[in-house]
């Protein structure tokens, strides 16, 4: 009686007449079961689509790889709000825009590692390489420090001089890159001048910057194509095969220029003359510390972080300077009270909070990077809502810039900046121990490069280009770009009357 009490098929027959065929049975069993699965995630507090046999997963990885990463993160928090719940590859995904949110999860160290396909990551090599999307976090942590060394302290300084440099040479050639209507891509301008820069301060190898910002462009392609696709796609080899040779492309590139310089450190009569970050690696390599492959990632991705998202981030702001004299006329009269005709120092990068205030609104405005991947590698309770190991969380930076704190988020104004914002409200680099490590370096650059073209030049879109920014047709995927079959990326750089004007 016990055991008959304690098998649940007791009940189920009890409640079925003996007469029912076997065939019955085993419908209502199937029924019952799949109610169960429909219902089973349903159950969850966070809201977000139901779980429905496993549909809703299918449905929500679908509209990822449709969509594209940033818009589908905009259409779920806008769907069922700031904190929502969907799947990724069948793991659940948690899309946060709330404030409170992201702080926590900054700032905590079990939130330091990210998430994406195995598969894609290892076909772009950023499994366990690099520092971008190495979800290995012992090995995150041995080489975070060198990218920190390298875009900190002396490098602060040394970037004004070096970034300043590259931007009057550049400009000095324009008339190169003029096409026979006067107007120029500003976007791949400040692509050859950023990797410039980069190269300077990072790698001190020729290279040939056209070439080179073209494989980036196709390397990010690739990244972000492959970042959410779901294993099968790995298996049918004519779907990635054109992303896997822009990443190959890319590699042997920069294999090439690595390989040029371990031969420059191993011939060098001075050590002192070529210490930077590419050869700061090379000796942890020699030391064992690092791998060969880990060496070239952290250098391929030092060289293309800048060139991906912060020539775009530039471009942006120099299309909201043509579409707004005003902003662009206090610029001006703050780098001509400040700097005047003298070349721009390290000490005047403080002093230009107008220019800041721009950038911030910029940045806060029309985001490139808009969202932050990460995982929980414990669990966890965040605003109430219980999080667990394992659980992927993608923190919608540019949906919480216009929903909180700023007086008009949705306009465009240096208003947004006139007080201090508290930086748990405006996040563009992230912060806590897996923040940007080059956003102190960023900022400088970003300021160096519109001192130094704004004090030479007027910028002005073409004419009869009447598209606002917000009406610029982007891509929002990974990160935030303007759609390059459009014509926005040319721009006329008209020359300021100045002593020191260099006429183009």
């Amino acid at each position: 009686m016990v055991l008959e009490m304690l098998n649940p098929m007791h009940y189920i027959t009890s409640m079925v007449p003996d007469a029912v065929p076997i065939a019955t049975m085993s419908v209502l069993l199937l029924t019952g079961l799949l109610l169960l699965v429909w219902n089973y995630e349903n159950t969850s507090s966070i809201p977000g689509p139901g779980y429905c046999m496993g549909i809703g997963p299918l449905i929500s990885h679908f509209r990822f790889l449709w969509m594209g990463i940033g818009s589908a993160c905009n259409y779920y928090n806008k769907m069922y709000g700031e904190f929502t719940r969907v799947w990724i590859a069948g793991e659940e995904t948690l899309i946060i825009s709330k404030s409170s949110s992201m702080f926590h999860i900054m700032k905590h160290n079990h939130y330091i590692s990210r998430f994406g396909s195995k598969l894609g990551l290892q076909c772009i090599g950023m499994h366990e390489n690099g520092i971008i999307f190495n979800n290995n976090t012992d090995i995150w942590k041995a080489v975070r420090p060198f990218f920190t060394k390298a875009l900190s302290g002396p490098s602060l300084v040394r970037m004004v001089t070096v970034c300043a440099e590259s931007m009057v040479k550049h400009l000095d050639r324009l008339e190169e890159v003029r096409n026979e209507s006067g107007s120029l891509d500003v976007l791949h301008l400040m692509r050859c001048i950023i990797l410039d820069t980069s190269n300077m301060l990072f790698l001190r190898i020729p290279l040939d910057e056209s070439a080179i910002v073209v494989k980036i462009q196709d390397y990010f392609d690739a990244w972000q194509a492959l970042l959410l696709k779901p294993d099968i796609f790995f298996k049918i080899s004519w779907l990635y095969k054109k992303y896997e040779k822009s990443v190959k492309d890319l590699k042997d590139a920069m294999n090439i220029l690595i390989d040029e310089k371990r031969h420059k450190i191993s011939t060098a009569d001075k050590l002192e003359d070529s210490l930077d970050f590419a050869t700061e690696l090379i000796f942890a390599e020699k030391r064992g510390d690092l791998t060969r492959e880990n060496v070239n990632q952290c250098i391929l991705e030092m060289m293309i972080a800048a060139p991906d998202t912060m020539s775009v981030s530039v471009f942006f702001m120099l299309f909201l300077i043509a579409k707004h004299p005003n902003i662009e006329e206090a610029i001006v009269k703050e780098i001509q009270t400040v700097v005047g005709e003298r070349d721009i120092r390290i000490d005047d990068i403080q002093k230009l909070k107008v220019v800041e205030n721009f950038i911030n609104e910029s940045m806060r405005y029309q985001p490139v990077v808009n969202l932050v991947m990460r995982k929980a590698l414990q669990d966890d309770v965040i605003d109430g809502y219980p999080v667990k190991k394992g659980t992927n969380i993608i923190l919608n930076i540019g949906r919480m810039h216009r929903l909180e704190f700023f007086p008009k988020p949705n306009e465009f104004t240096l208003e947004n900046f006139a007080k201090n914002v508290p930086y748990r409200y405006f996040q563009p680099f992230g912060f806590g121990p897996r923040s940007c490590a080059g956003k102190y370096i960023a900022m400088v650059m970003m300021k160096v490069i519109l001192v130094t073209l704004l004090r030479r030049f007027h910028v002005q879109t073409l004419q009869g280009q009447g598209v606002s920014i917000e009406k610029m047709h982007k891509k929002t995927n990974l990160a935030v770009h303007p759609d390059e079959t459009y014509g926005y990326m040319n721009m006329t750089f008209v020359p300021r009357k100045s002593d020191k004007c260099h006429e183009c």
